[in-house]
């Protein structure tokens, strides 16, 4: 053994920080770039936006107006004449000597006063927001119940069981073995502390006279009725509908109203009545109250036919604000002053530098991505869905002389405004399925073909998915079953045993 020197020649790549800057601005959405946006100009003083700036324009303007508008006011009093001076003096003399004009609610014109801004009552200004859960609404009703507090007890692990939908996910004989675990644990064993099923049994159908209707209710079939027994109007459809889900729900589920007629002994349009009744009814009640706060969606780029009929892609500068340079500090600047201080500018300055064109570089990638992607998928402006083309990343990567990593970044949660609506741009990508001509095809315009087809069949005597795949191949189309149903149930639709319904 013996050491010895050797050379070698490699190629590394080095994530600069600029690198990782530019790396994560190009996947932000843009809220989060806002965010984003708007922590940099908190921390970097060399950094300023075109709304601050005209924000402190007009405050300078304001100032100066204010300024004039004491001026004029000033000469205008030294004008005054004897007469006014007079009177002036009267009125002095029978308002104590610390009387101010504002607190007999004259406010002098050009000055702003802050004790009249703070009773001024803006009813227009936005005052925050208040937001109830499901769990509030429900414990709020029990507060205003006149009940035990074993009974209120009851009610809260029965409310902390309710689900989203609105359904109960314990069952009583669980509570029950609550409250006697709870008691083995305790000293002071009491008979009035224990907990029978009944009892439990009858705050449950308490909590399911609550709003919103059928609520708390322990599976479908009860939610349904609880809504039918609650239902204003009780004639002879609404009854027969309480009883349908009381003694068919299972046909019901399955639409056999075959056999519902056969059992009940029913006319099919005294069934369709009643069939129409329970599907106005909500299957998840307690969907009706929001849990979460609706998140609105901003598009980063805009799609638009012009006069000639072009089609253009644009920024949505709206969205985001425009970067400057502060020129004030950086004119602090000095090359050959080391200090601390001059260093923290230099610094500060560099960096919002880099910032600026990260920004830019992240701006003319996504427009120059989504620019691409409108003039692949041209046929879908023009035509709707139906007129999709096959289009995978490594399509667009090749025509923008990118990598696919890239384009994978800048088409996840970022938008397009179009005339057909906001789309996310990972939206016109889709693999492809070939034709009877030997071409290719779209799965996202086969699942437009799909859903056109189900739209118009008839009601009576749905497609299934062979009939459907039959269709297809008609229109050259080469798709198997298994694809269309596996199409049909990414776009919710049900199999054609549950589209039935009575003519």
């Amino acid at each position: 053994m013996k050491q010895s020197l050797q050379l070698k020649i490699s190629q590394s790549l080095t994530m600069t920080p600029q690198l990782q800057q530019a790396i994560k601005l190009l996947q932000l959405s843009n809220i989060d770039l806002q965010a984003e946006i708007q922590e940099i100009l908190d921390s970097n003083p060399l950094l300023d936006s075109e709304t601050s700036l005209e924000a402190s324009s007009n405050e300078t303007e304001a100032q100066i107006e204010a300024q004039t508008d004491n001026d004029i006011k000033q000469s205008h009093s030294d004008e005054k004449d004897t007469t006014e001076q007079l009177a002036s003096d009267k009125i002095s003399d029978e308002l104590s000597t610390d009387t101010q004009w504002e607190d007999w609610g004259y406010v002098s014109q050009g000055v702003t006063s802050s004790h009249h801004n703070s009773d001024d009552g803006n009813h227009f200004e936005y005052q925050g927001e208040t937001s109830e859960s499901l769990r509030d609404k429900l414990q709020w009703q029990i507060e205003m119940m006149n009940l035990s507090e074993i009974d209120k007890t009851i009610a809260t692990i029965l409310i902390d069981a309710i689900d989203e939908r609105g359904y109960v996910q314990t069952s009583l004989d669980d509570v029950v073995a609550m409250f006697r675990s709870d008691n083995s644990e305790s000293r002071d064993l009491n008979e009035e502390n224990i907990v029978e099923t009944e009892e439990i049994e009858a705050v449950l159908h308490l909590l399911q006279s609550f709003e919103p209707a059928g609520i708390a209710a322990r599976d479908l079939q009860e939610c349904l009725l609880i809504q039918t027994r609650r239902l204003e109007q009780q004639d002879e459809t609404h009854k027969l509908a309480e009883k349908l889900i009381e003694t068919q729900f299972n046909f019901l589920s399955s639409r056999n109203y075959r056999q519902i007629l056969k059992n009940m002994g029913i006319n099919e349009q005294q069934l369709k009545a009643a069939v129409e009744v329970i599907q106005s009814l909500n299957p998840r009640p307690g969907n009706q109250i929001s849990q979460n706060t609706a998140q609105y969606v901003t598009p980063d780029v805009q799609v638009k036919k012009d006069n000639k009929g072009h089609w253009t892609v644009e920024l949505n500068n709206a969205s985001t604000p425009k970067l400057t340079i502060n020129s004030d500090y950086a004119s602090l600047i000095k090359r050959a002053d080391n200090s601390k201080d001059n260093v923290y500018l230099k610094n500060n300055l560099q960096d919002a530098k880099w910032f600026i064109k990260s920004l830019q570089s992240r701006n003319e990638t996504l427009l120059k991505v989504a620019s691409c992607i409108v003039s692949k998928q041209i046929g879908f402006f023009e035509y709707g869905e139906e007129a999709m083309k096959p289009l995978v990343l490594n399509d667009i990567a090749e025509e923008v002389d990118m990598h696919e990593s890239t384009i994978s970044r800048v088409t996840t949660q970022k938008y397009m405004h179009t005339p057909k609506g906001i789309f996310e741009l990972k939206y016109f990508f889709s693999s492809h399925v070939g034709t009877t001509s030997g071409g290719e095809c779209s799965s996202t315009a086969i699942r437009a073909v799909i859903k056109k087809l189900i739209n118009a069949e008839n009601q009576a005597k749905p497609l299934s998915d062979s009939k459907l795949a039959n269709l297809l191949k008609d229109q050259g189309i080469k798709v198997a079953r298994r694809t269309v149903a596996k199409y049909r149930e990414a776009m919710s639709i049900p199999p054609s045993n549950e589209r039935k319904e009575l003519i």
